[in-house]
C-alpha cells in the first residue's frame, strides 16, 4: 500500500469514528515514521480507547509484520487501551480483530484473508456499540420475514464469500 493511500484510508476511518460519536485520531509518525510502539489511529468514547493498526490493500489478503502486532499489543497495554487490527479491502467495510484472533503464519507474521474478514471480523457499527454480531449458529431458522430459511441461507453464502453484505442485504429485507 503507497503511504498516501494509507493516510488516506487512515483519515476515512478517523472520519467514520467522529461519525460515530467517537473521538479518534491518526498517530503521526506511526509505522516507520519512528522508533516508537504508535498505532496509527487512537480513539475513545469515554468508557472505551482503541489502539488500532489500520491496514488496507486491494487484493484478498493482507499480511502483517510479526513486530507491528507486537509493538500495538505493548502500545496498548502501557496506554491503557484495547488493540485491534482494522482491515480493509477495497469495495468493502472495515473489519477489526484483536490481535490474538489473527492468523499467525508459520515466518511469524501475521494474515487476514477477505474471507475471514467477512465472516469473523468485528464490524464498524459494533465495534462502537451500536450493533452486536449474530452468528449463523445464533439465527433461529423459524425467524426472519421469509420464514428464516432464506435467511439463514443468505448468512451461509456471506460467510462463504459468495455474497459481500452489499449484495446480502436486499435479500434479507
Amino acid at each position: 500500500m503507497s503511504h498516501s493511500k494509507g493516510f488516506k484510508r487512515e483519515r476515512e476511518l478517523v472520519n467514520l469514528l467522529y461519525d460515530a460519536g467517537w473521538s479518534a485520531t491518526r498517530v503521526p509518525n506511526s509505522g516507520g515514521g519512528t522508533k516508537r510502539e504508535l498505532p496509527d489511529v487512537l480513539a475513545g468514547n469515554g468508557q472505551d480507547i482503541y489502539a488500532i493498526e489500520a491496514k488496507a490493500r486491494g487484493d484478498r489478503c493482507i499480511y502483517l509484520d510479526g513486530q507491528e502486532i507486537e509493538s500495538l499489543v505493548y502500545f496498548a497495554r502501557n496506554f491503557g487501551a484495547k488493540p485491534r487490527v482494522g482491515v480493509r479491502f477495497d469495495r468493502e467495510d472495515w473489519y477489526f480483530f484483536h490481535p490474538g484472533d489473527l492468523h499467525m503464519t508459520d515466518g511469524g507474521n501475521y494474515r487476514v484473508k477477505i474471507e475471514t474478514a467477512l465472516a469473523e471480523g468485528t464490524d464498524l457499527a459494533e465495534l462502537v456499540g451500536q450493533s452486536r454480531k449474530v452468528t449463523l449458529d445464533q439465527v433461529d431458522p423459524g425467524s426472519g420475514s421469509r420464514g428464516g430459511l432464506m435467511t439463514r441461507e443468505v448468512l451461509e453464502r456471506v460467510a462463504s464469500g459468495a455474497l459481500s453484505v452489499d449484495e446480502a442485504l436486499p435479500r434479507m429485507d
